[in-house]
């Protein structure tokens, strides 16, 4: 070879690098590597607290007192563990980050398997969170209409739909995780403060006089598929890991002072911030109104109205912020897909242009199908119990590959097999409530 080629090769090179770090700058998980590490406690917490903890103490009454406890408090400890697991992993190979989940899921079962195991999960649960919090949102306006002003006229509920999408609308145009980060902390604020009110109130009701902590269920067919779909809640509740790498990539990185270190530091806070949503909630929920609480604890607490219509201005709040956690891993996707594989210019109007229309898209798929939370329930068997409960752990053991038979492959496999279990059974009980309410279901309702 001689030296022109060789200078060539070089230029080539420096010109390929040049542009994927114009790209990297661009897109919306690379783009700012100098968040605050308190940035990821209320990323972590706004992604993993969803409107879901006020089903909790409904899921306690389907799985009973000791069962209940064990599995919220197992669910807690074996996603700090596989959390602890992704933020280890983010810098294990010197001089490279693993930026995102599926990046890490090609180093450890190669680049075309590693995206077809994690990919779709991530989408399903990320695209389906993001449709049930535009559902979630829109009803809990409508209930702060409704308890402000019982005697107005009523408002369907594609109708906030729409008002909830047109607040996404110009949120989404945030450029990255650290733009949005003033959002995440409203909502994880919000987070803690309807939890408190849900468990404040129900201690200042009372507990019950005729309180009853037996099983929901009235036949052992109905317990079994409801202790399930139970099962199915609470792991449901522990989603955030699908946005954990892309929340780490934002960190800044020294050789002294590695991203894991201020991440970890605000995992920590934010899973303390997750118990005291969780526990007091699902325990004093349950304690006060036995197997009569409702699917939502504030629909059992009725009053005082001002302070139940508070409530769900907070969640209202915060589902936003939600939906934009969630959204951003996606918009990240698509628009990586866009620049690097269809060779469009990185630009402002590609990026408005394509996170309009995800929002679009969204919107039109909670109008069409109201009773999404539902199927959410089966999806999130097959895809939120993997990507929190066991995928890091596979990717542990292939990586890693601790001694067969010590403390860590132990726990490993210990962690899989509840993960596995959780994924094969609560889509069966998610299943069989959709075969059963399916007459129910009205689309564009």
């Amino acid at each position: 070879m001689n030296h022109s080629e060789e200078n060539n090769d070089v230029d080539v090179a420096a010109a390929a690098a040049a542009r994927q770090k114009k790209i990297d700058d661009w897109l919306p998980v690379t783009a700012s590597r100098n968040a605050k590490w308190w940035y990821s406690t209320f990323h972590n917490l706004t992604a993993m607290v969803g409107a879901g903890v006020l089903t909790l103490p409904f899921a306690m009454s389907n799985m009973g007192w000791g069962p209940g406890a064990t599995v919220l408090l197992l669910s807690w400890i074996i996603t700090l563990y596989t959390l602890w697991q992704m933020v280890e992993m983010h810098e294990m190979v010197p001089g490279k980050r693993f930026d995102r989940y599926h990046e890490l899921g090609r180093h450890a079962f190669g680049d075309k398997l590693g995206l077809w195991i994690v990919i779709p999960q991530q989408i399903i649960v990320e695209v389906g969170t993001c449709i049930v919090y535009t559902v979630t949102g829109a009803k809990s306006l409508k209930k702060v209409h409704d308890t402000i002003c019982p005697d107005c006229r009523d408002i369907r509920t594609s109708y906030w739909i729409v008002i909830f999408a047109s607040v996404n609308f110009v949120l989404a145009q945030c450029p990255n995780f650290n733009s949005i980060s003033a959002i995440s902390f409203g909502a994880a604020a919000m987070s803690l403060m309807y939890s408190t009110i849900s468990w404040c109130a129900s201690i200042a009701k009372g507990v019950e006089p005729d309180v009853n902590y037996g099983l929901r269920a009235t036949n052992s067919t109905d317990a079994v598929f409801n202790f399930l779909s139970a099962l199915g809640d609470v792991a449901f509740a522990y989603a955030g890991h699908n946005v954990v790498l892309e929340i780490q990539a934002t960190m800044p990185s020294t050789p002294e002072t590695p991203s894991k270190k201020p991440m970890w530091r605000g995992v920590i806070l934010a899973y303390i911030g997750v118990a005291f949503c969780y526990l007091p909630v699902a325990f004093i929920g349950y304690y006060v109104f036995g197997n009569s609480v409702d699917d939502n604890i504030l629909i059992t607490l009725e009053r005082p109205s001002w302070l139940i219509a508070t409530a769900n201005l907070f969640v209202f709040v915060h589902v936003v912020g939600g939906y934009q956690v969630f959204a951003m891993p996606v918009f990240d996707m698509i628009e990586t897909y866009m620049v690097t594989k269809l060779n469009f210019p990185p630009s402002a109007v590609l990026r408005v242009t394509t996170r309009s229309v995800y929002v679009a898209l969204t919107t039109l798929v909670a109008i069409c199908i109201p009773f999404f939370g539902s199927l959410l329930g089966f999806l999130g068997g097959f895809a939120s119990a993997p990507t929190s409960f066991f995928l890091p752990c596979v990717i542990w053991l292939k990586l890693i590959k601790p001694k067969r038979y010590g403390l860590s492959w132990t726990i490993n496999w210990i962690c899989i097999v509840f993960g596995v279990l959780l994924m094969i059974l609560s889509p069966i009980a998610a299943m069989r409530n959709i075969v059963m309410s399916a007459k129910d279901y009205k689309f564009f309702s």
